[in-house]
């Protein structure tokens, strides 16, 4: 791998400067730019989503992760959708960019029961565990900066289901 100085050039494609995976369970905390470039993206995201929720098979964490991206991807607009596709590895950005953006914002509990309705057998209780379990992932993966501007689009209550406490306003 190529070792830049503040004085040398930029390397002359940027694939020379993507490192290594990283062993171990911080691969999936590579930066977003690189993780796309990584085949295993993909698979460390359902591996995270499969480890958050406990899930018993990584069939059930893929198809979780799906549906819930995929409600995401209906509710974040503009620039936070373009960046949160972006930083996501290839599989979740088809998810996320896919989806028609939503008539109107939905409150975190009718987020959570929109994801129960997409869910066979599922309950609220349920799909607010599936809800979280994908959520509460994506930080780590997309930096607490575009969770930031993400959240400031949706309605209150989302930040919870990303794993942050929902600070109410001081009146």
């Amino acid at each position: 791998m190529t070792t830049l100085t503040p004085h040398d050039p930029a390397p002359a494609t940027p694939a020379t400067a993507i490192p290594a995976p990283a062993a171990g369970r911080d691969r999936i905390r590579h930066h977003p730019r690189h993780r796309r470039h990584h085949a295993t993206g993909w698979r460390e995201l359902i591996d995270a989503v499969r480890e958050s929720g406990q899930y018993p098979t990584r069939a059930e964490a893929e198809s979780v992760t799906r549906v819930v991206l995929s409600a995401l991807g209906g509710h974040v607009v503009g620039d936070e959708r373009v960046d949160l596709a972006r930083a996501l590895p290839e599989e979740a950005a088809r998810v996320i960019a896919s989806q028609i953006p939503a008539p109107r914002s939905l409150t975190a509990a009718e987020f959570v029961d929109s994801v129960a309705a997409r869910t066979e057998g599922a309950t609220p209780a349920t799909a607010r565990w599936d809800v979280s379990s994908v959520l509460s992932v994506l930080p780590p993966l997309v930096g607490d900066a575009l969770v930031t501007r993400v959240l400031a689009q949706l309605p209150p209550g989302y930040a919870l289901l990303f794993g942050r406490a929902e600070l109410a306003p001081a009146g």
